[in-house]
């Protein structure tokens, strides 16, 4: 009976386990939106495929779903002003010269002397002085999940801003964790392009970060193909890989089905000359279930409704007196906590629930299988 007794509380466990697991994945998964930040770290001409690592980054969030109101976007040098760029006020990731990335459609946030350490960690901290601009600020919450792509030339736990200052793994991990005390992601997503890219993440321990560098600890990141013309490379060979996985994917719904782990196994050393670092332990999920969506693209959810939108008060309120209270709750300044009353099925909400009656479930199925398999030695016995 002792034995029995313990295959019974080992089925039990396993069922609540699965359902404990399912909705610690629902909470983690829950986020409203993504933000972007994209850093070029480095300065002068020679420098020119930084800038490129950068803004393909920066068009590629974009080209996914995450708007310029949401990314956030530095720096360090004008490349398309130098009097030494043949194409003046353009900049090319490819030698076909097909695609201006430095387009009417840029944003650029923080530019120049701005690039520091000192902003780049005030703009994830939220530290900026009074009457700092919206546009310039990183307005995330315990709701976002956030991105950051950062470039420029490192060594082992750091990476060079502006050939004159040095932002450390140390740095970099203090900063991750005030963003986690104040709430200011739900996940991160850290990728550096520069040589011993990896050392950088190897003192974080902030939970819900997952990082990828272009090269281990005493491994260089290297440039690619050149161009003539500019007399220069013009793009990183990781970066080239990220872009050209990412456009790889159609913008429809197959998009979410792409996952970080695909993400990261389609590097290749060989052509990168160099082994990307991996760090996922910090996350709840495995990068498996992930949809690379989850960080560099939009987040859509969908309010329904069976009631039309008033457009006036006095149009809704002939029409149909019922709206009379909608419409006060839609144009009152109350809290959040009055808009929830509103009679609107959250489809978050929705896929919450039957996550867990999903959960419930598998726990039910456990107690089942135990119970079954303990009725088959009574009736062997019985015979």
């Amino acid at each position: 009976m002792l034995i029995v007794g313990m295959h019974v509380g080992t089925f039990l466990v396993v069922g609540w386990s699965a359902y404990l697991a399912v909705l610690a994945s629902a909470a983690v998964t829950r986020h409203t939106n993504n933000w972007a930040v994209v850093v070029d770290a480095s300065r002068f001409w020679f420098n020119y495929r930084h800038i490129t690592n950068a803004l393909s980054l920066y068009h590629s969030v974009k080209r996914l779903g995450i708007p310029d109101s949401q990314i956030i976007l530095m720096l360090a040098d004008q490349m398309p002003c130098n009097a030494r760029n043949c194409f003046p006020g353009q900049v090319f990731d490819n030698n076909m010269h097909t695609t201006n990335l430095y387009g009417d459609d840029v944003e650029v946030d923080y530019r120049g002397a701005e690039v520091t350490v000192a902003n780049f960690i005030k703009v994830l901290t939220g530290r900026h002085e009074r009457g700092t601009p919206a546009s310039r600020r990183l307005d995330s919450d315990e709701k976002s999940n956030v991105f950051i792509f950062m470039t420029g030339h490192g060594g082992d736990g750091f990476l060079k801003f502006q050939d004159s200052e040095e932002l450390s793994s140390r740095d970099l991990a203090h900063t991750f964790e005030e963003m986690r005390v104040k709430g200011r992601y739900n996940e991160l997503f850290f990728m550096v392009d520069t040589c011993q890219a990896g050392s950088l993440a190897k003192q974080l321990y902030s939970p819900n970060v997952v990082t990828i560098g272009s090269a281990k600890t005493g491994e260089n990141s290297y440039a690619y193909h050149t161009d003539f013309e500019v007399g220069l490379s013009l793009i990183d060979r990781f970066t080239y890989a990220t872009l050209d996985f990412m456009q790889s994917m159609q913008v429809d719904r197959r998009t979410k089905k792409t996952t970080l782990a695909q993400l990261f196994a389609s590097y290749d050393p060989r052509m990168l000359y160099s082994n990307p670092d991996v760090t996922t332990h910090l996350l709840q999920r495995s990068i498996e279930s992930i949809p690379i969506t989850d960080f560099l693209g939009s987040v859509l959810h969908v309010d329904v409704t069976d009631a039309a939108y008033p457009l006036t008060k006095s149009l809704a309120v002939s029409d149909n007196p019922s709206y009379e209270s909608l419409y006060k709750v839609l144009c009152s300044n109350d809290s959040q906590d009055d808009v929830a009353s509103i009679p609107i099925a959250k489809q978050r909400r929705h896929d919450v629930k039957w996550q867990r009656l999903g959960a419930l479930f598998a726990a039910f199925v456990a107690i089942v299988t135990a119970l079954g398999w303990l009725s088959a030695p009574a009736s062997q016995s019985s015979k």
